[in-house]
């Protein structure tokens, strides 16, 4: 039988540069030990005609069949994802920025964990400046689910240019939808309390491009006006209770109106390396007691529902718990 085959699916606008996108998908394609099977290149609104002969290019030159797919309008990046879910062949979907460099083993290593039973599965990543010789910095993300559950009630816990998922399951959420500059943490955080199986490996497996304003694009007036509206999404979802709401809007909102110059060495201190620290703590407390215990979200709990072991991964999916009624 034949490996269950994967679409890449890969976003470009006009803000993106040639150079950056010839080298991401080339990166995510031509130089991978497990090539996609299908490429899902959505081009969202109008682009320079410079970009526009990099992506005839690039469909031209693909090793694997492109679907190439052209908005009229720039409609964001939730909906240009939707649209192009829409046009993957594949259950599997693995993720890809245009200005990112994938590592060549990172479908090797991620897509066999989905075909084994995951249905969201996240990575470590190396934040590079002018090249990936300039490393300056890396996110690890908190492996085990159970924290992963527990991680997401206060921040993103999956490293989005990283993740690869089911496409059935997202569907099953209602897809990215419209929530500019926050559709990934909304997204996953919804696949999280609809019982999604979720792993993170935490090695590295993308090269993160930062550049100059990275830091500054993670605070202003319209990342809090996105980062409340979050909030109050996740509160009326019953994702988070009231006072972890009030404190995600002071920590979480405060964090978007602090100076660059207090913001940047927060991330790097304290957000960043949480997920290394608490492998190691989780490393630590399993060689002390091997028997793990599963997580589940708070409002999805049956009043009689115990707390179970974690079944292995390769294991068939368990039934997502089923939230109580409004």
């Amino acid at each position: 039988m034949q490996p269950e085959p994967f679409t890449l699916l890969m976003t470009v606008y006009g803000g993106d540069r040639e150079d950056h996108v010839r080298v991401a998908f080339r990166s995510a394609v031509h130089d991978q030990t497990l090539r996609p099977d299908q490429v899902v290149l959505v081009q969202d609104g109008p682009v320079s005609e410079e970009l526009s002969a990099c992506l005839r290019e690039l469909v031209a030159g693909s090793p694997a069949e492109v679907s190439f797919v052209q908005l009229e309008h720039n409609r964001g990046l939730g909906p240009a994802l939707d649209a192009g879910l829409q046009a993957a062949r594949h259950d599997i979907v693995a993720r890809m920025d245009a200005d990112d460099i994938a590592m060549p083993h990172r479908f090797q290593t991620q897509v066999p964990l989905v075909r084994s039973g995951a249905e969201l599965v996240g990575a470590g990543l190396l934040e590079f400046g002018a090249d990936i010789s300039d490393i300056v910095g890396q996110r690890i993300p908190p492996s085990d689910p159970a924290d992963i559950a527990r991680y997401s009630r206060l921040h993103d816990p999956f490293n989005h240019p990283t993740v690869v998922y089911r496409r059935s399951a997202v569907v099953a959420v209602g897809g990215y939808g419209d929530l500019p500059l926050m559709e990934d943490y909304w997204l996953f955080a919804r696949m999280i309390a609809n019982g999604a199986r979720v792993v993170n490996v935490a090695e590295p497996l993308v090269y993160y491009r930062v550049g100059d304003g990275a830091y500054e694009r993670r605070g202003g007036r319209d990342l809090l006006r996105s980062e409340l509206r979050l909030q109050r999404e996740m509160l009326g979802e019953g994702f988070i209770s009231r006072p972890q709401y009030w404190r995600n809007v002071v920590v979480r909102g405060g964090y978007r109106l602090v100076p660059t110059l207090v913001r940047r060495p927060f991330y790097r201190m304290v957000v960043a390396p949480y997920g290394a620290r608490r492998n190691r703590s989780r490393e630590r407390a399993d060689a002390a007691a091997p028997a793990a215990l599963t997580y589940v979200p708070r409002h999805a709990r049956q009043p009689e529902q115990t707390r179970a072991p974690v079944a292995p991964l390769s294991s068939a999916p368990p039934e997502p718990p089923v939230p109580p009624a409004c």
